[in-house]
């Protein structure tokens, strides 16, 4: 089925604040299974084990890993549905005044065409470093069903293209190292990770436990 990129309208909102919420947590998983699989994490899990079994109590042995991995499993639930709960009170609470007040700014959908279903978003803000003038890439979110049918490039370009015309020096944009798909779709358009990050807008023992990497990519325009 073709799908059309637009500009936003006030009447998606409903639409994509779902997307945004329900695409983000969807990390939550994939996060925690790889921070299980971390040495760190498997080195103190074993630990406790011993431990509890040195204390000559099976419920320690078994209470003090479950303890551990409930904490794993909470930082990293909380550092994505903090993220959403902290961007629907933020800029997502009014997507016209964040992202379409500026002439330089701008925030598309992707529908279904002849079906009004919006199945994805992105937008740009234009920044200033100086006398540079650069763009901040935000908000990819693809609906599962339209993944891998190069939509997210689609996106991608969409926002390059309107960066160029605009006369931006490049284009920048953060993910997190749980979003290999992503990252691979954007080193493969030509983005360059520039650095990694082990803390973000939520606290920093949350990202810590979560071992996660916040990766900034950039591509020169």
């Amino acid at each position: 089925m073709a799908l059309v990129i637009r500009r936003y309208r006030p009447s998606d909102k409903d639409t994509v604040l779902t997307l945004f919420g329900t695409c983000t947590r969807e990390h939550i998983s994939p996060c925690f299974f790889n921070a299980m699989k971390s040495f760190y994490h498997f080195s103190v899990i074993m630990a406790l084990l011993i431990a509890g079994y040195h204390l000559g109590s099976v419920f320690a042995a078994v209470l003090l890993p479950a303890a551990w991995t409930g904490l794993v499993y909470f930082s990293c639930y909380t550092l994505y549905d903090g993220y959403v709960r902290l961007k629907l009170n933020s800029d997502m609470a009014d997507i016209v005044g964040s992202f379409l007040s500026r002439p330089d700014d701008c925030f598309w959908v992707a529908e279904v065409e002849g079906k009004g279903q919006v199945v994805g978003m992105v937008a740009v803000v234009a920044k200033q470093s100086g006398k540079e003038r650069y763009g901040e890439l935000f908000r990819m979110i693809i609906a599962p069903e339209f993944r891998r049918a190069g939509l997210g490039s689609r996106l991608t370009e969409t926002v390059l293209a309107f960066s160029k015309e605009r006369g931006f020096s490049k284009v920048l944009l953060e993910t997190s190292s749980t979003q290999q798909p992503a990252v691979a779709l954007y080193k493969k358009l030509g983005f360059r990770l520039v650095l990694e990050l082990t803390e973000g807008e939520l606290p920093n023992w949350i990202v810590w436990m979560s071992r996660v990497k916040i990766y900034r990519l950039e591509k020169n325009l």
